[in-house]
């Protein structure tokens, strides 16, 4: 009797054809259960398919009419993270659908949207207790995942501003507020593109890296400047630095990380005053953002609402 050996290459082939069947079949139903109303379309006089067109689906998500059908079909076809991004819009996907499309694609979502696995309410807890040190969550990508109060108004009012905006290298190259506070700015920034660049190397082909990447490069002469310089900047140790904070002026503070993970993952940074001057601005601080906010660790909505725990 002889036995047939399903190689691992065939097993794979197969799985990917599961997922594209998958695929299709809840692009399908997502789009059938979508009224033309919905979405700012007339619904005309002999409409016949519940829900929306194929065509009228393309044209939201500014796809080819054939490519999509293609998509229905389940035919072997690349889709880029953004195309996903698109059709999730376009059919109005809640946070778990969305997740869900991007499983079965089998793709990383570009845009947070999802609770970020690594912020435990342990580790918010322990964000609260470090009060009236300054301490966050972030990742290689200086996405900010958590932040305590005092934190919140280190630099500006974080909690002003949108979730997907929460970078450091963001609002260090466009947001006027944190840039007064840094007060060594050009050196400050000139080394986080250059920690910006070297944690590049390991996430080249992921969305969330290049769509960051493709907005600050769009967003700022300055950061294009730098990163033309191709510097690298490995990541280094405890050292001290010095902010002008709005509502209580000048402050030297010990910055520490606390890897959470691999030394390219989440780490917790926390501000620890050097001197007794800085201390009690520090105090004085914690005192105002205690009276503007209730929350003791604010995690970034966004996932950054769905940050990977190696991202």
């Amino acid at each position: 009797m002889s036995t047939t050996v399903t190689s691992p290459a065939s097993l794979r082939e197969r799985e990917t054809d599961i997922r594209r069947h998958e695929l299709a079949a809840f692009l399908r139903s997502r789009r059938e259960r979508i009224t033309p109303e919905q979405v700012g379309l007339a619904r005309g006089a002999r409409r016949r398919t519940p829900g929306l067109r194929r065509e009228e689906v393309a044209q939201l998500s500014a796809v080819g009419v054939t490519w999509y059908t293609w998509l229905e079909q389940a035919r072997s076809i690349q889709v880029s993270a953004q195309v996903l991004d698109a059709l999730a819009r376009a059919l109005l996907l809640d946070r778990s659908e969305r997740a869900h499309l991007f499983a079965l694609a089998a793709a990383t979502d570009p845009a947070p949207g999802t609770p970020c696995p690594t912020i435990t309410p342990a580790l918010r807890a322990m964000l609260e207790r470090l009060e009236p040190f300054p301490a966050c969550v972030q990742n290689s990508r200086y996405d900010i995942l958590a932040y305590n109060r005092t934190y919140g108004l280190l630099m500006c009012d974080l909690d002003a501003i949108p979730p997907e905006d929460r970078n450091c290298m963001w609002l260090a190259f466009t947001n006027d507020e944190w840039r007064a506070a840094l007060a060594n700015r050009q050196e400050t920034i000139r080394t986080m593109a250059g920690k910006f660049r070297s944690a590049m190397a390991e996430h080249l082909a992921e969305p969330a890296w290049k769509t960051l990447l493709g907005r600050l490069r769009a967003a700022s002469p300055e950061f294009c400047e730098i990163w033309e310089r191709h510097e690298v900047v490995a990541p280094v140790g405890d050292r001290t630095k010095r902010f002008v904070n709005a509502h209580v002026g000048g402050l030297s503070l010990e910055h520490t990380n606390l890897w959470l993970g691999p030394s390219s993952g989440p780490r917790l940074v926390s501000y620890v005053p050097v001197d007794e001057e800085s201390r009690l601005r520090l105090d004085r601080l914690h005192a105002l953002a205690r009276t503007s906010a209730q929350a003791p660790a604010r995690p970034s909505a966004q996932a950054l609402e769905s940050v990977p725990v190696t991202a």
